[in-house]
């Protein structure tokens, strides 16, 4: 149980929470938290304090770093898995054929990196903004390797900038890795001579990929014949999409933590709401939007557990780089429409995996 505490605000927040956690702490020691937040009847700021016992972070029945591991070595097979084509068609073949795993481990490395510069971000700046991480759960897909990590927050954050400084952080290094290594694969010619073979169509999946490609590679790009490319490129766009996909404003992924360090706790459940029926509507049409809209509503959905104090807002320049992010994710997913003529894509590769219809399942579901 606790107190809640409602009345007029006088100052500003920060400089109260100091304030009044101080007067508590000289009188009652470390026994109480104090919490300044927003009263949703009214949208009126109360104080609420309760035994820090309470607060203390639920047990699990299974050490966490064995369910991380157990989640991270399965990943790591369906990324494998992901660039191998000739084991996606028969499934039930991989054990009989566990050499051919390794022509996807070029594939799985680099969307790897990918992930491991995001999750390495979020850890180094958490530890700066005084936010304790648990260890990252990867959650391994079959249609992309991975839907990314689900990091929890063992500890209270401070206030919404900490907030923000650290759900920003990862997705903004991922996409930057991931962006330099895209930009590599349209400039390196393949190391084979060969390379992916890809119809221009694969394109239209992406404002973000279809720009650049327009800007690099021009009027091939209308042509509707055969492009061939870097497996790199298809590579560093996975990547992409999978921070695109955690930059969903939902829930407790990094976008829905951003929306909710932006612009509060109202605003976050409604932009929950909305993604969930956007994803829930495009599950009809594709397998990856029902994997993922089940994953957001049974593990990731909310609420945000609350923070020390609410009513200040980040400074404009980590608002800005929130922003960022949420606007790269939609450059992601959102289609191009430059025009050309539309043809399936092909991929002759035996170490590449990806097809139109899985980047397209990726755009819808995003």
């Amino acid at each position: 149980g606790g107190l809640l505490f409602k009345g007029n605000l006088r100052g500003q927040a920060a400089k109260s929470y100091e304030k009044i956690t101080k007067r508590m702490e000289d009188r009652l020691g470390d026994q109480y938290k104090l919490f300044i937040l927003i009263n949703p009847e009214d949208d009126k700021p109360v104080a609420v304090v309760v035994p820090r016992k309470t607060l203390q972070p639920e047990i699990t029945a299974v050490p966490e770093w064995f369910a991380a591991g157990a989640f991270g070595l399965v990943t790591l097979f369906t990324l494998l898995l992901r660039n191998v084509p000739a084991l996606q068609s028969n499934l039930l073949s991989t054990l009989d054929n566990l050499d051919l795993l390794k022509d996807g481990l070029p594939g799985a490395l680099v969307t790897a990196l990918v992930l491991g510069v995001h999750e390495i971000s979020h850890i180094l700046v958490a530890r700066n903004a005084g936010v304790k991480l648990g260890l990252p759960y990867f959650v391994p897909s079959w249609q992309i390797g991975s839907f990314g990590a689900i990091t929890r927050i063992l500890n209270i954050v401070p206030k919404r900038e900490d907030l923000l400084k650290v759900a920003a952080a990862g997705p903004l290094a991922g996409f930057s890795f991931g962006l330099v290594l895209l930009l590599l694969g349209f400039i390196l010619p393949p190391s084979d001579g060969i390379g992916v073979v890809v119809d221009s169509s694969v394109f239209h999946e992406s404002l973000l990929a279809g720009g650049i490609a327009k800007l690099l590679l021009g009027d091939v790009l209308k042509e509707g014949t055969p492009i061939s490319v870097n497996p790199l490129l298809i590579w560093a766009w996975a990547g992409l999409l999978i921070n695109a996909i955690n930059s969903i404003p939902a829930g407790e992924l990094d976008g829905g933590r951003i929306s909710f360090a932006i612009w509060g706790r109202k605003a976050s459940s409604r932009f929950t709401a909305a993604s969930i029926v956007l994803l829930g509507l495009s599950s009809l049409f594709n397998d990856v939007a029902f994997y993922w809209v089940a994953l957001i509503f049974f593990l990731q959905r909310g609420p945000i557990a609350p923070l020390s104090e609410e009513i200040t807002d980040p400074d404009n320049k980590y608002v800005a780089l929130g922003v960022t992010v949420l606007l790269l994710g939609l450059l992601v997913c959102l289609p191009y429409p430059f025009p050309s003529q539309v043809k399936p894509l092909q991929v002759f590769s035996d170490t590449i995996g990806y097809s139109n219809q899985t980047f397209t399942s990726l755009v819808l579901c995003c």
